[in-house]
């Protein structure tokens, strides 16, 4: 198990390493001159600071590994991924969800989610995000809704939502879509 490093202990490391790495090529600068002492502490400090840069460069190379991971997951994801503000307005979408709607994403955030949403079912659809808009859930609301693609057709949709707050911003609503057609087609 890698051990965590708080802050005064990783650069009391970083400083033991660098004065053993300097004193091995330029000796002890307990005996020196003050001119050899202040180019002794530079050389330590260059070294702590090259240091960190390289553990900075594999920080940043791991974070932007798992940023990649995360993108291919979320885009990619065999479920549509949407997130509606309180206006009822589409914030995000994954690549899947736009497919599911038959849309370019570009022109479908900031756009009312209830407009995919069947006449028939849109009074239903109301009444459930004011419902959930209004109150937490501890578990996601599951329920159908027949949903219109921009292309005029239909397919039966099971959407799984949680309300999300963060601190200092108002409520959005996280929906997982999926396509249930097919699954309710007798065989």
């Amino acid at each position: 198990m890698k051990k965590k490093w708080d802050g005064i202990e990783r650069r009391e490391l970083l400083r033991a390493e660098a004065e053993a790495m300097v004193e091995s090529f330029s000796g002890s600068a307990n005996a020196a001159n003050p001119t050899e002492i202040l180019v002794h502490e530079l050389l330590v400090h260059k070294v702590e600071l090259e240091t960190q840069n390289e553990e900075l460069r594999r920080a940043h190379a791991a974070m932007e590994e798992a940023r990649d991971r995360y993108v291919d997951f979320y885009e990619f994801a065999p479920i549509s991924y949407i997130t509606i503000n309180r206006n009822g307005l589409i914030n995000t979408i994954n690549l899947t969800g736009a497919v599911l709607l038959a849309a370019e994403r570009a022109k479908l955030i900031n756009h009312r989610f209830s407009a995919f949403v069947a006449d028939s079912d849109r009074d239903h659809w109301h009444r459930q995000f004011m419902n959930m808009m209004e109150h937490e859930y501890s578990e996601p609301q599951k329920f159908r809704l027949e949903m219109v693609r921009t292309n005029g057709s239909k397919f039966d949709g099971h959407l799984d939502c949680l309300r999300k707050v963060k601190v200092d911003e108002p409520p959005v609503l996280r929906v997982a879509l999926t396509d249930i057609t097919q699954q309710k087609k007798p065989d």
